[in-house]
């Protein structure tokens, strides 16, 4: 089963080292890895992708909750948060086929940010299945290269604003 974790930590020198070392020297493979800023320069989010089941998951969580640097762990519980991720893809594009992929990246609301006589470079942003399902679709065009970042994701606010209806 795959686990979401979000780690707040004091934004120090080889903070994140420390967490992937954990990961590292306790057999965890990490499917994906995120960090950056928060409002707080001081604080750092880093978002993890782990495999596992839940005693693996709370192990994970205990070894983070020791770590000096960390201010909170939480798993984020599936449907209860949003998460997006970035992807850049190169593509062989030549007259007779950037017309197709320029459609194929309509369709999948991404964005063109560079054209080359033999290639464009895309950006999606989405979900980890639309940008995998972009991916695909681009296969039949011969990929160059993809840069993905790994999911960052945010928690759901569960209250409801006053005045609006379930």
């Amino acid at each position: 089963m795959r686990h979401t974790i979000s780690v707040l930590v004091e934004n120090k020198f080889g903070v994140l080292a420390r967490i992937s070392g954990l990961f590292s020297g306790r057999g965890f493979n990490i499917d994906s890895l995120s960090v950056g800023e928060t409002d707080d320069p001081s604080i750092s989010r880093i978002t993890i992708v782990v495999h596992g089941d839940d005693v693996i998951l709370e192990q994970i969580m205990k070894q983070l909750h020791r770590l000096i640097d960390v201010i909170k762990v939480s798993e984020l519980t599936p449907g209860k948060y949003i998460d997006r991720e970035l992807a850049l893809i190169k593509v062989d594009a030549d007259s007779k086929t950037r017309p197709e992929v320029i459609q194929i990246v309509d369709v999948f609301r991404g964005s063109i940010l560079d054209v080359s006589l033999t290639s464009l470079t895309i950006e999606v942003t989405g979900t980890e299945e639309k940008v995998q399902g972009m991916i695909d679709v681009l296969r039949d065009f011969r990929i160059r290269e993809v840069v993905r970042s790994g999911k960052i994701a945010i928690s759901r606010e569960n209250k409801t604003p006053p005045g609006s209806r379930k």
